[in-house]
């Protein structure tokens, strides 16, 4: 074996060596967490009738979304998506707490949703019709032709 050959030998094995090493790192599975929900220990402190909505505030920090037209509702939302090299993201964990107040902002009701209670929900969708109904560009051209008024181009008026 030359020389030559033999530093091609050694380069090709570390090649395989760094490649696979560098594809079994990129199926390495990635955890990532969204969003802050409160644990059922920490609702424990929202006393229904009692804790205020300012409280619930200061004590869980400023909610996700609020509920201000609606109903008058607090929302925190924390969620998990797992992550496996060029595979789309999966979301595997979702919890949302939703803690409504009367009308004098005093807690009415606290609820935990999970990914399980989750629904898919099919919007309306609304388009604008463009007033074209299977009319080529040929055709819209050819229509255009008798419409076109001689004296435009002699430059009568």
């Amino acid at each position: 074996m030359s020389r030559t050959t033999g530093k091609l030998y050694i380069a090709a094995r570390v090649a395989g060596v760094a490649l696979f090493l560098a594809g079994v790192s990129a199926c390495t599975k990635i955890d990532k967490f969204h969003g802050y929900a409160p644990t059922n220990e920490d609702l424990t402190e929202v006393m229904i009738g009692q804790t205020t909505k300012d409280e619930v505030i200061s004590r869980f920090g400023p909610p996700m979304s609020e509920g201000a037209l609606a109903n008058n509702a607090v929302y925190y939302a924390s969620s998990q998506f797992v992550h496996y090299g060029a595979f789309a993201p999966e979301e595997v964990d979702r919890q949302i707490v939703a803690i409504r107040f009367d009308a004098n902002n005093v807690t009415r009701d606290v609820a935990r949703y999970t990914l399980q209670d989750g629904k898919v929900v099919a919007l309306d969708r609304r388009v604008t019709e463009d007033g074209i109904n299977d009319v080529t560009v040929l055709g819209q051209l050819l229509g255009a032709l008798g419409r076109v008024d001689a004296g435009a181009f002699l430059g009568d008026e």
